[in-house]
């Protein structure tokens, strides 16, 4: 099994930690992770995307212009990873700021209402982990155990008091996956 994915958004809403979670949650699982940042000098704001492939074998590149899954969050991302998500793939995306839904037709489309329900949470931050859970629920590629490992790894000491309201986010997440166009 390898799962190469595109994450994309703007800087600020946690698109690089999501992709560092996930790779370390494969980790956790012994998995082959591979992680690639990539963002504009102006961070807050400007664009930001990350590539993670996690695999049972050897990665041999993390460089990659085509992706099992899209995961993207702004409408500039939409615009330009929808046409790299490979036929038969998965776009999910959230539709707050998105102008032009997806328009393809060989994919599997999914939504998720990440910005609605964190502000119903109190707690935007979560957003990126609602938009994992609703990922997890597609491609349950790390269990949730390691989904916590991973947030153990990667959020400073100091923020582990936040981890059960993570957890919580990734379950919410799951719940209110909305399919917006199924092969």
């Amino acid at each position: 099994m390898t799962e190469e994915i595109i994450i994309a958004g703007f800087g600020g809403q946690g698109v690089l930690s999501l992709g560092k979670i996930l790779a370390y949650s494969g980790l956790m699982q012994g998995q082959e992770v591979s992680w690639m940042p990539s963002y504009g000098p102006e961070m807050r704001g400007g664009t930001a995307n990350v590539i993670v492939i996690l695999s049972d074998e050897r990665i041999s590149s993390p460089v990659l212009s085509q992706f099992d899954t899209a995961i993207i969050l702004n409408q500039q991302s939409l615009d330009k990873f929808e046409s790299s998500v490979k036929p038969g793939g998965l776009l999910l995306y959230d539709p707050n700021g998105i102008t032009r839904p997806p328009q393809r037709k060989d994919i599997h489309i999914y939504k998720v209402e990440a910005t609605t329900e964190a502000a119903k949470m109190g707690a935007t931050k979560i957003f990126n982990m609602i938009i994992l859970g609703a990922y997890l629920k597609l491609k349950p590629i790390v269990k949730l155990e390691n989904i916590e490992k991973g947030l153990e790894k990667s959020l400073p000491a100091r923020h582990h008091n936040l981890i059960p309201l993570n957890l919580q986010a990734v379950k919410k997440g799951m719940e209110i996956l909305e399919t917006v166009h199924a092969l």
